[in-house]
């Protein structure tokens, strides 16, 4: 059985949730602190033994190519300035060991279709998916990819990565059901896209994670467009279903959804308060604006 080595990026869409900032630049580049979330992805990606990262891309992407590529000027005036610490960091955006390959998605017709763009490349290997502005933090733990591709090569098949949410917030996410409640692997039943919180089966959501099996092709290309007219990743792994097992897995750690502006917000915040620049100074100002807005907490 082959290992996970390969992980797509579906980088195609247009961010209009943070216009006029994505306007011309992807939201795949808007920097928590000093990193693109892009980069946290990738970051997530090599720590679980990733080396092949795979971009479907779209108009307006090319500073995803960029941030990644040989930057030789840049380079060139850093190390003539002696800031070796800052050329180590422009140098080692991606280990040498791992490749880059960019797809052009033409048309934004969906997930669905995104993913099936990988298709050639991935041939006839198990693989991830990452969403990057699902920015998860596990901390000084496991990253949540190198959990699922512990699951992934005890189970040998499909992971999905979930969490739990409120009932009322359903109707966001994809809701899977499963044979049991218990324990932090569960053989999925079922999968639906965004249910009204009545019909929800569970609360457990699916989150921009996820490791399938080559199969997963052979169910895109039979899939007809669904919601929004486009090709639902959800759909086929629904499909999917029927023929192997596919497992929705707990991860250990905190999501932060940075494709909407409070929870990218959010995660400035936390990833800020433990920068080690920054730490110390931004404390401070958030107490003190606290203050002001609370006087009488004093």
């Amino acid at each position: 059985m082959k290992s996970v080595t390969k992980v797509v990026f579906p980088v195609a869409g247009m961010g209009t949730r943070f216009l006029p900032a994505t306007k011309a630049s992807p939201k795949e580049m808007l920097p928590i602190v000093d990193k693109p979330l892009i980069q946290y992805a990738v970051e997530e990606a090599v720590a679980a033994g990733v080396t092949d990262l795979i971009f479907i891309t779209g108009r307006t992407k090319r500073s995803i190519e960029d941030h990644f590529d040989k930057a030789y000027e840049l380079e060139s005036e850093l190390e003539a300035r002696g800031k070796s610490a800052m050329l180590d960091l422009v140098r080692n955006t991606v280990p040498k060991n791992v490749n880059c390959i960019y797809i052009r998605q033409p048309e934004a017709l969906g997930l669905g279709h995104a993913v099936l763009c990988a298709a050639p490349v991935i041939g006839e290997e198990p693989f991830a998916i990452m969403l990057a502005d699902d920015l998860l933090d596990n901390g000084d733990g496991d990253p949540v990819l190198k959990q699922m591709v512990q699951v992934y090569n005890y189970h040998r098949c499909s992971v999905l990565g979930t969490m739990n949410v409120p009932r009322e917030e359903t109707k966001a996410y994809g809701i899977v059901s499963t044979e049991s409640q218990e324990g932090k692997v569960q053989r999925m039943t079922g999968i639906v896209e965004k249910p009204e919180p009545a019909k929800a089966p569970t609360t457990q959501a699916v989150v921009g994670r996820y490791i399938l099996t080559h199969r997963i092709f052979d169910h895109l290309r039979k899939l007809k467009p669904g919601a929004g007219n486009e090709l639902q990743l959800t759909d086929a792994i629904a499909s999917l279903l029927k023929e192997e097992a596919v497992l929705a897995h707990q991860y250990e750690g905190v999501r932060y959804d940075c494709g909407s502006k409070l929870g990218y917000l959010k995660a400035t915040v936390e990833f800020g308060l433990r920068h080690a620049e920054v730490a110390h100074g931004f404390a401070e100002y958030l107490a003190a604006r606290s203050l002001e807005s609370n006087p009488d907490s004093e």
